[in-house]
């Protein structure tokens, strides 16, 4: 939710949920409620590059438990 007169900056990401109730400045990511700036969109998209390179991801068939699953 975004208050009356609140302006989001340009290229910021304001999360699902939040309550928005002072202007954003650009290139942030904000959060919460009410939201606060939590990150720079900068730091946010390495954080999310780091996070992709060790998390496992799997496909369409895996193993649990020594069973074979298809999906």
């Amino acid at each position: 939710m975004i208050t009356p007169g609140v302006t989001i900056g340009k290229n910021s990401m304001v999360a699902a949920g939040s309550i928005v109730t002072k202007s954003v400045p650009e290139r942030s990511v904000v959060a919460g409620n009410p939201a606060k700036v939590i990150s720079t969109v900068e730091t946010y998209m390495e954080k999310t590059k780091q996070l992709r390179d060790v998390t496992k991801v799997y496909g369409s068939s895996y193993t649990i438990g020594g069973k074979y699953i298809t999906s």
